[in-house]
């Protein structure tokens, strides 16, 4: 039911492409990371919550939504969204054609996080899988280990007099954060993170209070408060010109990467939106699918362990994967 092409997965019944990176007439969206839409398709299928991210990041576009669940028919092909728990809005796309089940799951994590729709598994035939985390040594604690942590260590900012900073993509990561950070002290975020949680209040999200980093921003509050500023910018000027600035960056690579790949960083939290090594071998078992397609990330070692285990799987090449193209747009709202 599904093809690997130039162009992205294709389902030809439907004659519809998931997460295409070129244009093509119809493209069906699992989430608004960069890496997974792009600019130029003639129409989109995508979540309701999913619509104002396109939105924001690209602009006026032929845009269809669908709720969790609810079937539409394209060209015979039962099409519904199911959660994917990577982000809000975030879906597998669950198809089905004469009795025939695939699901392209995109991007998910199993753990719920408190504020995007949980990850539900779908019994199916075919199952496309990322494999972002898909070595063993990803095993993340439970969040509220994390969160724990990350709390411990803004109270001995605020002890040491530091103003604590968190890295984190301005679309899932940021509001993760802010949701777990609730009541825990003033919130400052970058614009880009302020108009996505702006699109996502508008669209009838709850989230915390936050505020708006402006040029009137006084750096004696910021220092009392916690800022949120997305990748791109965790190296900038704007940062270091803060009083005694201290900087976290949230991510699955702090695992194993903090020594090496952050060093300027002061402190790292093993805080994803992607599955880990458990939680991608649950999943895939939990759908009992004949086959299975391993994208973007440990692909290789992966497929390979799933195949030894007994559940038939290839690699797949795909341009998924690289979250950090992000960074590009969030840097067209410039940091005060």
């Amino acid at each position: 039911m599904i093809s690997f092409t130039n162009k992205g997965i294709y389902c030809p019944q439907g004659d519809f492409y998931i997460d295409p990176w070129l244009p093509v007439d119809r493209a069906v969206t699992t989430h608004g990371h960069a890496d997974h839409v792009r600019w130029g398709n003639k129409a989109y299928l995508c979540h309701e919550l999913t619509k104002p991210i396109l939105f924001q990041r690209l602009g006026e576009l032929n845009v269809e939504t669908l709720p969790y669940h609810k079937k539409i028919d394209i060209n015979g092909v039962k099409v519904s969204l199911v959660p994917a728990g990577h982000v809000i809005g975030s879906a597998q796309i669950r198809m089905e054609y004469k009795g025939e089940v695939c699901v392209v799951s995109g991007d998910y994590k199993v753990e719920y996080d408190g504020i995007s729709t949980a990850f539900e598994p779908v019994k199916c035939h075919t199952f496309v899988s990322e494999s972002t985390f898909g070595l063993p040594i990803y095993k993340w604690e439970p969040q509220h280990l994390i969160f724990n942590q990350i709390k411990d260590w803004i109270s001995d900012n605020h002890d040491k007099n530091k103003t604590t900073v968190l890295v984190a993509y301005s679309l899932g990561k940021a509001q993760r954060i802010i949701k777990g950070l609730e009541g825990f002290g003033r919130i400052y975020v970058h614009n880009s993170i302020a108009n996505l949680n702006d699109a996502f209040l508008k669209n009838g999200v709850a989230l915390p209070e936050t505020i708006r980093i402006t040029a009137e921003a006084r750096k004696e509050d910021l220092q009392k408060g916690i800022v949120i500023v997305p990748p791109a910018l965790a190296d900038g000027k704007w940062i270091k010109s803060l009083t005694n600035a201290a900087t976290g960056l949230c991510s699955g690579w702090m695992k194993v990467r903090a020594g090496r790949r952050w060093r300027s960083a002061d402190a790292g939290f093993a805080l994803s939106d992607h599955a880990d090594w458990p939680g991608l071998l649950s999943a895939i078992k939990a759908t009992e699918a004949d086959k299975v397609h391993v994208t973007h990330g440990y692909t290789a070692t992966f497929s390979k362990y799933l195949n030894e285990i007994g559940i038939e799987s290839a690699e797949v090449k795909t341009q998924f994967g690289n979250e950090e193209e992000d960074e590009k747009i969030e840097l067209r709202e410039d940091m005060v």
